[in-house]
């Protein structure tokens, strides 16, 4: 039940990280799932040591949540920077 779950909310961290980063038109559901839960992997690495709270996305927590949104959006970030050299 914690991957169907992890997938639910990585996906929503995903669609809502591309909102943010404008590229929503150009990513897909299987994109969006993709960068949620590496967004997460990636935020609970870096950003909840400083911030001081995160945790997993496989039981739905709003400061994972939180975490997982700001990962992804760090994550397409570096995307734009990879892809077009410069961050929109």
């Amino acid at each position: 039940m914690g991957w169907i779950i992890a997938i639910i909310v990585g996906g929503v961290a995903g669609w809502l990280a591309s909102l943010v980063m404008n590229r929503d038109a150009s990513m897909g559901i299987l994109w969006n799932i993709i960068v949620g839960i590496i967004g997460a992997l990636l935020g609970n690495a870096v950003l909840a040591p400083l911030l001081g709270f995160g945790g997993s996305i496989q039981t739905f927590d709003l400061g994972a949540f939180i975490i997982a949104v700001l990962g992804a959006i760090i994550l397409l970030a570096i995307v734009n920077l990879i892809q077009r050299g410069r961050v929109r």
